[in-house]
């Protein structure tokens, strides 16, 4: 299949992690531009000099966004949501973004009158890939599921994603964008392994009472994101979750192993109750296993790290 992104000009709106490792792969490929939107001045210096234009902004605040109109025709988003409420505001102000200029312009040429979805369509964007969560998914007893499980969002955190799919998804329609959905799990890389936890020596659930999680590295996050970039379909939702299917409980002993650290104590779940964070315990209430099938299919994509213990196996003690 032909790259008809081969010479894009691309925007990776949430420079954080992945976005980092996503505008890296990018650097190797034939991209006209490759920007960022970057909210502080840290991270500003540190895009310049991964060689990324940058567009200073903040998703808290539309009137920092009217640049992005027209920019790219590719858009990564992986900006999260705000910390509160039920909807996801940061989204609904990027595609505001996107989409008013182009309004004003219709206004201008007259053509406010014509029923036409084409007078919201941003000037050239083509492509959206969002980032969201398998929290969408809520608590499957430990079933195993693919994308066509209904949403169940047991916390707000969650909610808000949800949100942010369901606007993404009707502006994708209506403004006739492709936008493809990645809901990724836990996501670990070399620097981000619950060490500190370990050894803090902080308990994780009795095995007959713990929950199923499913995992992704970083680096096939970013990989999955520029696969969906160029083959996902539009309005289409990809599970980005390696072949890992561990009990929250066998991974903490997982990477302890590896790394030569005490194994967590083990206590039952009203134990855990009384002694762990209710945001701790949230992620001890959801137990659910997930299939990647359409990944692997659709997206023809092969993991560089098909589970935790493959990467644990090659990582520095």
């Amino acid at each position: 299949m032909r790259d008809t992104c081969s010479t894009s000009r691309i925007l990776i709106v949430g420079f954080g992690d992945i976005g980092e490792r996503v505008a890296q792969y990018l650097r190797t490929g034939h991209h006209d531009s490759v920007f960022a939107l970057v909210r502080n001045a840290d991270r500003v210096r540190h895009a310049k000099a991964l060689g990324l234009q940058v567009v200073q902004g903040d998703l808290s605040r539309p009137r920092s966004l009217r640049k992005l109109a027209g920019l790219a025709d590719v858009i990564f988003h992986f900006a999260p949501p705000p910390a509160d409420g039920p909807r996801d505001l940061h989204t609904r102000n990027l595609l505001a973004a996107l989409t008013r200029p182009t309004m004003r312009k219709s206004r201008r040429a007259g053509m406010l009158s014509q029923p036409s979805s084409r007078r919201f369509q941003p000037a050239k964007l083509r492509r959206l890939i969002y980032i969201s969560t398998t929290g969408v998914y809520g608590d499957c007893g430990g079933e195993w599921i693919d994308e066509l499980r209904p949403t169940n969002p047991q916390s707000d955190r969650a909610r808000r994603r949800v949100d942010a799919e369901r606007v993404l998804l009707a502006w994708g329609r209506r403004s006739r964008v492709n936008v493809s959905f990645l809901r990724a799990p836990g996501i670990y890389a070399a620097d981000r392994l619950p060490l500190e936890r370990l050894r803090r020596g902080t308990p994780a659930l009795r095995a007959d009472e713990d929950v199923f999680t499913n995992h992704v590295h970083a680096d096939d996050l970013a990989r999955a994101a520029i696969a969906a970039m160029r083959r996902g379909k539009p309005g289409r939702i990809y599970n980005a979750v390696d072949d890992s299917a561990m009990a929250m409980g066998e991974y903490f002993d997982h990477v302890a192993d590896a790394f030569a650290l005490p194994r967590p104590p083990r206590i039952s779940r009203s134990e855990a109750v009384a002694a762990l964070s209710p945001a701790l315990m949230s992620f001890m209430s959801e137990s659910r296993r997930i299939a990647n099938t359409r990944l692997k299919r659709e997206l023809r994509f092969r993991f560089r790290y098909p589970t935790v213990g493959a990467f644990l196996a090659q990582a520095p003690p």
